[in-house]
């Protein structure tokens, strides 16, 4: 294996793939999952796989992950004692969460990625950050545990749990959804009356209970320096209310992705206007969009659903259809796949309801 995994200055298509395809296929660095399936493949991606299109050749085995041994995830090519951070679940919004794995040396290469994605959108060093978001098995916690000590600060938190929250909807409870959601936004409110936090992170429709406070928000405006959302939809017209009229004095930036590509993209530098692009950690996880009744990739301009790429050493999980629609837009030179904008959800997915919740 000679291929430099994080280094991309000269960057080549085929010989990154190439590289990833025999890492992930050679019976002596592959893992268990994807060699137990090489041979219904139908192809050999050893030798078939030259291009990011390739990728779409792969069945989509994401709903595996639901039961699979974690240690059938690992890479044999890490050795026996991989240096495994731990297991992380998917949101569970449309069923049993499905698992993936994930080893220290992605985490450091992608938030070194996202690190310098947030200099070029103005994020403070040396700020301390307050993180409102799911943690336990939830991947997108660890990663923000992470972050403000990388960047200078010290790392606050208040936790949620997203599955109670949508299952006291579906179940027709909303009231309690409700109380728990104003339980999460007075732990907010006690942090930042205490605290000086730089960078709030939230999911959007707890920033929209932040902003019925009309104390907190003052609070807000007057300290933290960035806002910085994901985890749930926020539609241009609520973007728009909230970066010039909630929260006009603070920056307002965003994040997609997804648990099932161990990690997000960053929204684009100059997305100044109504529409949101998110630029994605090319070539590792890579976005197309596609027409949900043909799988053919739609035209830029043009919306679609979702379907993400995970190329990585410590992980291969290619052609996933997400639960999402976005506008295809062309992506940086350079980049593989595309960039996506004005991101939603499909109301159905798998033959169930798409709740978000809070996350």
């Amino acid at each position: 294996m000679h291929w430099n995994w994080n280094d991309t200055a000269e960057f080549d298509e085929e010989a990154f793939l190439s590289a990833a395809m025999d890492w992930h296929f050679s019976p002596e660095t592959g893992s268990p999952f994807w060699l137990d399936r090489a041979d219904s493949l139908g192809f050999d991606p050893r030798r078939d796989v030259r291009g990011h299109a390739d990728l779409a050749r792969f069945p989509n085995v994401v709903n595996e992950l639901r039961g699979v041994p974690i240690r059938d995830l690992v890479p044999r090519g890490y050795g026996d004692r991989p240096d495994v951070l731990g297991a992380f679940d998917s949101g569970g919004t449309t069923g049993v969460p499905k698992r993936v794995v994930l080893l220290r040396d992605w985490l450091e290469h992608s938030l070194a990625w996202k690190s310098a994605r947030m200099d070029e959108l103005g994020f403070p060093r040396d700020a301390h950050w307050l993180t409102v978001a799911p943690s336990g098995p939830h991947i997108f916690g660890r990663l923000m545990a992470e972050l403000p000590g990388m960047r200078g600060g010290v790392a606050f938190t208040v936790d949620l749990d997203p599955r109670w929250v949508r299952r006291s909807i579906a179940e027709g409870r909303p009231d309690e959804a409700d109380r728990y959601a104003e339980h999460v936004v007075d732990q907010v409110e006690a942090v930042l009356d205490t605290q000086e936090i730089g960078v709030l992170v939230a999911t959007p429709p707890l920033l929209e209970r932040i902003a019925e406070r009309d104390r907190l928000t003052e609070v807000i405006n007057d300290r933290v320096r960035t806002i910085m959302w994901g985890g749930a939809h926020l539609d241009p017209d609520t973007r728009h209310l909230l970066r010039h009229e909630v929260f006009p004095d603070v920056a307002l930036r965003g994040q997609y992705g997804s648990t099932t590509i161990l990690g997000g993209s960053m929204e684009r530098p100059g997305c100044d206007g109504r529409s949101c692009t998110f630029d994605s950690f090319s070539p590792h996880t890579t976005f197309t969009v596609v027409d949900p009744d043909t799988g053919a990739e739609v035209a830029e301009g043009e919306r679609g659903q979702v379907v993400m790429h995970h190329v990585s050493r410590s992980m291969l999980l290619p052609n996933n259809l997400e639960r999402d629609v976005a506008t295809r837009v062309a992506a940086p030179a350079g980049a593989l796949g595309s960039s996506v904008a004005d991101v939603a959800p499909v109301p159905t997915f798998e033959n169930a309801a798409v709740i978000e919740g809070v996350y």
